[in-house]
């Protein structure tokens, strides 16, 4: 049975003139619902509501903005295998992936319930003789908020709870292609009795109802995770927008995992499996740029090789499936565009890359391993979000970190070896936001700090306490004693 859906405005669910169809892409037989697709005055609405909310939710109270999120946050947990059920066979990762993403979302807004009672600033002594200074935090105002489809609970969960949680009012904008999850958070959001106009659920086109965001003054900030392309639109829409809306970035990644001869081999495959290859491989935090050194090279590519082969690409929602589908035809046409690409630059194609044929019609890919890849080469510059990885190979760690830093993104980065030398200088050195030893590069906890560098990212953190940055505006009051 289809899910006919509405968007979520003023409190009420409301019909569009337009709606889109959300297909399975482990089998495009598959219509999983039909969803509204907002107006340039169905996003106005949702504006002019959050707009006239947001007085009164900014000033309540913190025991309210506590309740309503954590029993959000316990409704997402109780019904995690359903929603992540309907998650993985919207978007296409297996189903053991859904799941766990629908338990972060759960874990992320309970995480923000008890920020709303951990709310502090600071009381200092002026200068002045007589003066007190008081530091505090406000909320923005109405936040825009623009999410991808490649995590589709996860990423509206972290940017939904703290805007919230600090009392901001919400517009969310899902992305167009997976509407399922994000109708069904703003269910439970709604069931978990949020205000009327606090928060707003608009789906359809970025060019409609991201636009209408963009460009309403009475958006004080918008949170964008997708494209570096759109990211730069949104930064320039936000910049010359009257009032200046502040701006949260997140933008994709070349990710490089270096593995050191010292690296226990083992260790290193699964890491780079995982990064690389698993959610299909479309992660920004995914390794796509495995950088070798000389003594391990060859046994680490039969080893990746053989550990390639044995990986099950089939139907998300079946039971043993490891790599799902890629997430729709215009996706996997980029990622076979860049194997012949990769091909044609002079790589090797040692494993992979080929289009499969399973039970119903999907988007299956092979995972691909590309060798005898020079680090100029565009498949290893520009991100392609698939599951296509490619092997530099180098002589020392001094080589293989000048490698990894050679890009112009910097979101996540990896070193495996067994060296607390190499683990303590690759740290400090690695020109990344995040930092993983002996650890996939894709894998972040929910209650700390994520986001990169160069055109990874812009402007402050998303998740744990570091959101206060984003959500928050600061405020100096001072008072004289009187006397």
């Amino acid at each position: 049975m289809t899910i006919q859906a509405k968007n979520y405005i003023a409190g009420e669910w409301v019909a569009a003139s337009d709606a889109s169809l959300d297909i399975n892409p482990s089998n495009t037989q598959d219509v999983v619902g039909e969803f509204a697709r907002g107006s340039v005055g169905d996003a106005q609405r949702a504006i002019d509501a959050a707009a006239a909310a947001f007085p009164s939710w900014s000033r309540s109270s913190i025991q309210l903005r506590h309740d309503i999120l954590k029993k959000a946050g316990d409704e997402i947990i109780a019904r995690k295998e359903e929603l992540g059920r309907l998650l993985s066979q919207e978007e296409g990762k297996t189903l053991p992936e859904g799941i766990g993403e629908a338990m972060r979302a759960g874990q992320i807004f309970q995480f923000f319930a008890g920020e709303c009672l951990r709310l502090s600033g600071e009381k200092l002594a002026s200068v002045r003789p007589g003066v007190e200074v008081e530091i505090t935090r406000e909320p923005m105002g109405v936040v825009g908020l623009i999410t991808p489809w490649n995590f589709p609970i996860a990423i509206p969960a972290w940017k939904i709870a703290p805007a919230l949680a600090y009392g901001n009012c919400v517009v969310f904008k899902p992305a167009d292609l997976v509407p399922a999850s994000a109708h069904a958070l703003s269910e439970i959001i709604a069931k978990a009795g949020v205000p009327a106009g606090v928060f707003n659920l608009v789906m359809g086109r970025g060019s409609v109802v991201g636009e209408t965001m963009l460009t309403s003054p009475q958006i004080a900030a918008i949170s964008f995770t997708g494209s570096v392309a759109t990211g730069r639109k949104v930064a320039q829409s936000c910049i010359g927008s009257d009032p200046m809306k502040k701006m949260q970035l997140e933008m994709g990644g070349k990710n490089p995992l270096v593995v050191l001869d010292d690296a226990d081999l083992k260790v290193a495959v699964e890491c780079a499996v995982n990064g690389a290859f698993f959610s299909t491989g479309q992660r920004c935090t995914a390794s796509s740029r495995l950088i070798v050194t000389d003594g391990i090279h060859d046994r680490f590519v039969e080893a990746m090789t053989e550990r390639m082969q044995g990986l099950v690409v089939d139907d998300a929602l079946k039971p043993g499936t490891q790599i799902g589908p890629v997430v729709d035809q215009s996706q996997l046409d980029q990622d076979l565009s860049y194997i012949r690409l990769g091909q044609d630059e002079g790589a090797t194609l040692v494993q992979g890359g080929e289009r499969l044929t399973r039970d119903h019609p999907g988007f299956y890919l092979s995972p691909a391993l590309f060798t005898n890849v020079d680090n100029q080469m565009r498949i290893a510059r520009e991100e392609i979000f698939g599951p296509v990885a490619t092997i530099t190979r180098a002589k020392t760690y001094e080589e293989a970190l000048a490698i990894a830093n050679d890009t112009p993104f910097g979101l996540s980065s990896g070193i495996c070896t067994t060296s607390l030398k190499h683990a303590g200088h690759f740290k400090r050195n690695s020109e990344a936001g995040m930092v993983m030893v002996n650890l996939p590069t894709a894998g972040v906890d929910y209650h700390v700090p994520f986001g990169g560098r160069k055109g990874s990212s812009y402007g402050p953190r998303e998740q744990g306490r570091y959101a206060q940055e984003f959500y928050t505006t600061v405020k100096t009051a001072y008072t004289h004693d009187g006397n």
